[in-house]
């Protein structure tokens, strides 16, 4: 059985010692992964000039999956190849919006999921973090 993990160098740093991506044999196991970019600003949160922070649960979700699909990516897989999914949010009135955007990606046919509502996340800018499962043989 192959057993491989990758750090990917375009993508924002793991905030402790585990990879964007773990390979199991014919499994990819993803990290949960946020809207936060390489150079550590996040998609979908914007402060004013009065220090007002707005932050889209919408924005983040796309960019996360965005995210997601890159690293698949690293192991020739997609978004199709996603068994299971588990989203966290942290906010649970962000459902809908969060619903909303995932249907644009998956639908019946796509993976299983479960989502659940958590205290906070890493940053208090994050709304959502979402980790997968893929199953993509070796070839």
């Amino acid at each position: 059985m192959q057993n491989k993990s990758t750090v990917l160098k375009d993508k924002a740093k793991p905030r402790g010692k585990f990879p964007h991506i773990k390979r199991a044999g014919d499994f990819l196991f993803v990290s949960g992964t946020s809207s936060r970019l390489s150079d550590n600003t996040f998609v979908g949160v914007k402060v004013d000039e009065m220090g007002v922070t707005d932050l889209d649960i919408s924005a983040q979700t796309h960019a996360v999956i965005k995210n997601i699909a890159d690293i698949l990516a690293v192991e020739g897989a997609t978004l199709a190849d996603i068994v299971e999914i588990s989203a966290y949010l942290v906010d649970m009135n962000d459902f809908a919006r969060y619903n909303q955007v995932y249907a644009e990606y998956f639908d019946y046919d796509g993976p299983t999921r479960t989502t659940v509502a958590v205290h906070q996340l890493p940053h208090p800018h994050l709304r959502i973090e979402i980790k997968a499962v893929a199953y993509k043989p070796i070839r």
